[in-house]
């Protein structure tokens, strides 16, 4: 039996919208952002922001390139006061920017709000009650009249303190706060009462702002509840609608898009979802949401370390591995059917192309990210992240036996770890089984001649002692490899052969891949060398070796 009573609980009323236009429309252009993060945001924190750390918050909003930035409640708090001050007194706003600040409905309030943001060049003023019925019925225990007197007399206030200042360019926000959970007729009528109040004097368009201060329901009722309070809005020539929405239900950002659908064009919220209990909409994610969409958020996000570094040091609050967009892991793939995808469709993509590149929605270099975090290698990993790895930082390309054969390498010390494989190890792990190979053979010198077939002569080493080998074939490899097969008694194919080279110009170094059948098991050589000649023959030696050395206790002794 379930522990949960869930009919404590009833669902939240379906809105009576006949023909909403919603669902068919298409988001083109991003809605005006207003950053809220050094007010809602910083009444969420444990410990709210220093005046430094607001400071290093607000100068980073503006290099993003916010137009408006709520910077607090300074009728409130005495630092929001200071701060305000400090903005304006030392010129810190740029003249394109408006600063909001936050007021109650009260007088004392919003005289010591106007007191703060005397000189200010552009400055918006939010002023906000809550109408919901449970606030209406049990907080303040008021009828719908007093609730709107209260917002009247409050649009009152506001206007009165700005006539006084006509220095400053003036905008007004009202925000019926609880909007949700509010009566849509009632929201209507108490924007309605508010709006006739500021109109006539209005210096620009006003703001009303509908917030999901508690989400609710899902995000299409949100829209429902937009599109319904603008087909019933006087003046709507006159009005921006503005959305602020929460993530009680996970859905804030959903909830805003929809909503900019249902024809809002202001979005509040804050860089990477701080707020009350689940976070503010992320504006960050959002906004990276119409770009991968062809749209210009109209902010400059192509440095997201550097946003994650400062929002974690001004908040402290850590940002979540997988958080959308910006977590260290979200570009990265450990599953091989994953990296494999990837590396396959990232050789194919071409400079001048839409972006078209498995599990990736968007390009991780819009972002400053680097390549090298989309492919991680751990136990569940296959050949294409580990191709991908030596492929971008060691410019070692692997052909599909030879990747085979290495991945198991790879997922064998992986397994034993139980770690994640930097890309670090993997190369050591290459180094080691094929280029260096500890207590092998090595090629020492050699010398070629030609009559009617190749003639080849090898000095070998191994632990101090050496070993002459001399052998004839089509060609100085099938020379070796016959002359191998002679001296270790074992039959000895070469199978496939590849080369590349690691680097350009007359000092370039190439690299082989043998894959040679020894004693009836297939075996990989690599070498890397100067001379081509002179890797094919390491890397024939290398193949050799595996087979000595996987032969330890009873290893092939040269005849």
């Amino acid at each position: 039996m379930s522990q949960f009573n869930h009919q404590k609980y009833q669902a939240f009323p379906p809105v009576p919208l006949r023909q909403r236009q919603w669902p068919d429309r298409v988001i083109s252009q991003a809605p005006q952002w207003c950053s809220v993060d050094l007010r809602d945001g910083n009444q969420a924190l444990i410990e709210p922001m220093s005046v430094e750390q607001k400071q290093r918050l607000f100068a980073l909003l503006i290099k993003l390139g916010f137009k408006q930035i709520e910077v607090g409640f300074p009728a409130a708090s005495n630092t929001d006061y200071d701060f305000v001050r400090w903005l304006i007194d030392n010129q810190q706003i740029p003249d394109d920017v408006s600063i909001q600040v936050l007021t109650q409905a009260r007088p004392a309030l919003i005289a010591r709000t106007f007191e703060a943001l005397k000189g200010a060049k552009n400055a918006i003023v939010h002023l906000y009650n809550s109408t919901s019925k449970v606030q209406r019925d049990k907080v303040f225990k008021l009828d719908k009249p007093g609730i709107i007197d209260i917002a009247v007399q409050g649009a009152k206030e506001l206007q009165k303190h700005a006539d006084q200042y006509p220095q400053t360019n003036w905008q007004f926000q009202y925000s019926p706060e609880s909007f949700t959970g509010t009566e849509l007729d009632f929201a209507v009528e108490i924007c309605n009462a508010v709006v006739a109040e500021w109109r006539p004097k209005a210096q620009q368009k006003i703001i009303l702002n509908l917030p999901a201060t508690v989400e609710m329901s899902t995000p299409n009722v949100y829209a429902d509840q937009i599109e319904w309070f603008i087909q019933h809005i006087q003046h709507r020539q006159d009005i921006i609608i503005s959305q602020h929405t929460h993530n009680d239900r996970g859905c804030g950002i959903a909830a805003a898009e929809l909503g900019q659908l249902a024809g809002a064009e202001r979005v509040e919220g804050t860089l990477l979802g701080n707020g009350e209990r689940t976070g503010n909409m992320d504006i960050v994610t959002m906004a990276m949401n119409l770009y991968s969409q062809g749209i210009d958020p109209q902010l400059k996000l192509a440095d997201i370390d550097e946003i994650v570094q400062v929002v974690k040091e001004c908040t402290q609050l850590p940002v979540h591995p997988r958080h959308p967009y910006v977590g260290e892991l979200v570009f990265t793939a450990f599953s091989g059917s994953h990296q494999d995808a990837i590396k396959k469709c990232l050789d194919a993509q071409q400079d001048d192309a839409y972006w078209d590149v498995a599990y990736l929605p968007i390009d991780p270099a819009d972002l400053g990210r680097d390549y090298q975090e989309v492919i991680r290698i751990n136990s569940q990993s296959g050949k294409g992240g580990i191709a991908y790895i030596l492929d971008k930082d060691y410019g070692i390309q692997l052909p599909r036996w030879a990747l085979i054969e290495f991945s198991a390498v790879v997922q064998k010390d992986a397994e034993q770890s139980g770690e994640e494989i930097s890309p670090q190890k993997i190369w050591q792990l290459f180094n080691q089984h094929y280029l260096v190979q500890a207590q092998a053979y090595q090629l020492a010198n050699y010398q070629v001649s030609y009559q009617q077939q190749e003639q080849l002569q090898v000095e070998l080493q191994r632990e101090q002692q050496s070993m002459q080998i001399h052998a004839t074939g089509n060609g100085a490899l099938a020379a070796f490899a016959n002359g191998l097969t002679q001296r270790f008694e074992v039959d000895i194919e070469v199978l496939d052969y590849n080369e590349h080279a690691l680097s350009k110009g007359a000092e370039a170094e190439a690299v082989c891949y043998i894959q040679a059948k020894i004693a009836g098991k297939r075996y990989l050589g690599v070498a890397i060398d100067k001379d081509i000649l002179t890797a094919s023959l390491k890397a024939l030696l290398c193949a050799l070796n595996q087979q000595v050395l996987q032969h330890a206790d009873a290893p092939a002794q040269p005849a």
